[in-house]
């Protein structure tokens, strides 16, 4: 491992994956390296079959407290092209992120700000300890939620997203869990069994059909509602009725035991 993945913590439990955050004396602010090595994370851990399922976690006092100010003070100096290439790169995470086949739960406490935001947005399933705190500061430093934007406003809906992305005000666990965008608010005591219960669920649950439900709800998520969709939705069902993995499970279903994907 080199000294660059040491920012990021890969720990197993289960069948899931603990990805920490490693920086915490900036609180976990995102650099080249510590985006980097969660890329790399990601790629690799999407192709392991004994991981079923992703928790992102923050070492030390705070979740993500966004970019590092400092690396985005020097990238303002890049040219046109090459600013739009760093860019970039966090874009293309966040997309892993949210469009990865395995679900992905983020355990959110202290702050996730900016960037760390967006991080929590884009997973599926989000867990924040009772005094867990969310901001996008962006504008009152200048700057805009560009690549984030997206996820934000799945998460929260266009409405809520607008007041917090132009007020920069904060918001607290409780409010994120009533707003939707946390699904669940425990106190910091509870935070890691409230994660593992969610990830157990879902290691129970079949892997393609995990893959195939997130692909499904990308699809229908903004598809407006007519025989089209309909079509599609109807088409999805009879192919994966006729896969193994549902004959599978609908078979032990039936023989009341446990289908093979869980032994």
């Amino acid at each position: 491992m080199g000294a660059a993945d040491r920012v990021l913590e890969i720990e197993r439990r289960g069948a899931a994956a603990w990805l920490w955050l490693n920086r915490p004396e900036v609180r976990n602010a995102l650099d080249d390296a510590l985006s980097g090595a969660l890329a790399r994370a990601l790629a690799a851990l999407e192709r392991e079959d004994a991981v079923r399922v992703l928790v992102l976690a923050g070492r030390g006092p705070a979740f993500c407290a966004g970019g590092d100010l400092a690396r985005m003070e020097r990238a303002a100096r890049l040219t046109k092209a090459a600013a739009q290439r760093d860019a970039a790169r966090f874009a293309r995470l966040l997309y892993r992120l949210h469009a990865l086949r395995k679900p992905t739960i983020a355990r959110v406490h202290g702050v996730a700000f900016a960037g760390g935001m967006g991080l929590v947005a884009a997973c599926d399933l989000v867990v924040a300890a009772e005094e867990a705190e969310f901001c996008l500061p962006e504008t009152r430093i200048g700057l805009v939620p560009a690549m984030i934007s997206p996820y934000l406003v799945r998460a929260l809906g266009a409405r809520q997203a607008r007041r917090y992305v132009l007020t920069g005000e904060r918001l607290a666990a409780r409010e994120a869990l009533r707003l939707g965008l946390a699904h669940e608010c425990v106190p910091q005591s509870e935070l890691d069994a409230c994660v593992e219960r969610l990830a157990q669920r879902l290691a129970r649950a079949g892997p393609q059909a995990l893959a195939r439900s997130k692909r499904l709800l990308a699809k229908v998520e903004r598809a407006p509602l007519g025989p089209g969709l309909a079509d599609y939705t109807a088409g999805v069902l009879a192919r994966v009725r006729a896969g193994e993995e549902a004959r599978e499970g609908m078979r032990a279903f039936l023989e009341k035991r446990k289908p093979r994907w869980t032994e």
